[in-house]
């Protein structure tokens, strides 16, 4: 028979596994709820408490992530600089020393044209090159003239800036001046040559685009800035010459102004499809129509020269109605202040 103590003893141990089996259960289902309670979603959805906004599912866009912009002077100047075009481009009628004056010098660049003045505003990666050769048309730049590789050969991936004048030779702009300075006086040689010229027009509306295209493949990642020709009468009777009255200079300026909204529209044109695809690039337009606004052809500080005539040859002679060396300033001027702003919308 068990004694009183033994029994005692007995339920005391019993007890006490019992007591400690519900610790143990009670710890165990602690250390099951504290990670569920710890979840702020958890709290918030057994709780009511700790709740939170999702976070946005954010995402890069695969475009935008891949490219990224960069400043107007920067597309500019990270490669070369090159200089295309015609006469009003290689400097014609600005000559200052005895090589600007070599009949060597087929192309007739000098050292006074505005490209000097756009390099040495700027520090290019790849420095920059003088390409421009006068006569040319859109035509030449693609295939060369008077023995000069093609003006396009001279631009590659590497090149981040253009700067081209372009059109007035395809437009026939010195047979035009010479229908209106090589005539008999009060006759009509002038404005009768209407008809031509707007066909020329017509046919340039379609090869500048090509020529951009043609350049932009070359030259995929440049600024491409075309400018347009500075009128160069001021309408003022005998201040262009005798022999150009008033209403041809207005005729002529007219002409003049048609072919910078000519160009002004086919650049724009072009630099919206590069925007439109996300390219690099721009295909920009430099207004230099009223850029020597008060100094044209006759006025007391000229920005373009005046007629002069070769009396043996009974013609005008190429510098005449192309710009001074004050001219080429003035043109460095716009294309420099225009490499500053850019094209008015992002560029990468």
């Amino acid at each position: 028979m068990t004694s009183p103590g033994a029994w005692l003893r007995g339920l005391r141990g019993r007890l006490g596994d019992r007591l400690l089996s519900v610790a143990a259960l009670a710890a165990l289902l602690a250390l099951a709820v504290f990670p569920l309670v710890a979840l702020p979603a958890v709290r918030c959805e057994v709780f009511g408490s700790g709740c939170r906004e999702p976070a946005p599912d954010v995402r890069a866009d695969p475009v935008v992530a891949r490219t990224a912009s960069v400043t107007p002077i920067q597309a500019a100047t990270r490669g070369g600089y090159v200089a295309l075009g015609d006469s009003y481009s290689s400097g014609l009628g600005a000559e200052r020393t005895v090589a600007d004056r070599n009949p060597l010098n087929r192309c007739q660049r000098t050292s006074e044209a505005y490209y000097h003045g756009v390099a040495n505003a700027f520090e290019f990666g790849r420095g920059s090159a003088f390409w421009a050769c006068s006569g040319a048309t859109t035509a030449d730049i693609l295939d060369g003239k008077g023995g000069e590789r093609p003006q396009i050969d001279r631009i590659g991936r590497n090149t981040s800036l253009i700067t081209i004048s372009i059109g007035g030779n395809d437009v026939g702009f010195s047979k035009i001046l010479a229908g209106c300075v090589i005539k008999l006086p009060w006759s009509d040689a002038c404005t009768e040559q209407g008809v031509d010229i707007a066909g020329r027009m017509a046919e340039l509306r379609q090869e500048l685009p090509a020529l951009i295209a043609k350049l932009r493949e070359r030259a995929p990642r440049a600024r491409i800035i075309l400018m347009s020709y500075p009128k160069a009468f001021s309408e003022v009777d005998g201040a262009a010459g005798d022999n150009i009255t008033v209403a041809d200079q207005r005729w002529l300026n007219a002409r003049t102004y048609e072919l910078a909204r000519l160009i002004k529209r086919t650049a724009a044109e072009a630099d919206a499809g590069i925007a439109a695809s996300g390219a690099p690039g721009s295909v920009e337009f430099v207004d230099a129509y009223s850029a020597f606004a008060g100094h044209e052809a006759g006025s007391r500080e000229p920005y373009m020269n005046g007629l002069t005539v070769d009396l043996s040859a009974f013609k005008a002679e190429p510098r005449s109605f192309h710009p001074t060396v004050r001219g080429h300033d003035a043109l460095a001027a716009l294309f420099v202040e225009q490499i500053k702003k850019g094209p008015g919308r992002p560029l990468t």
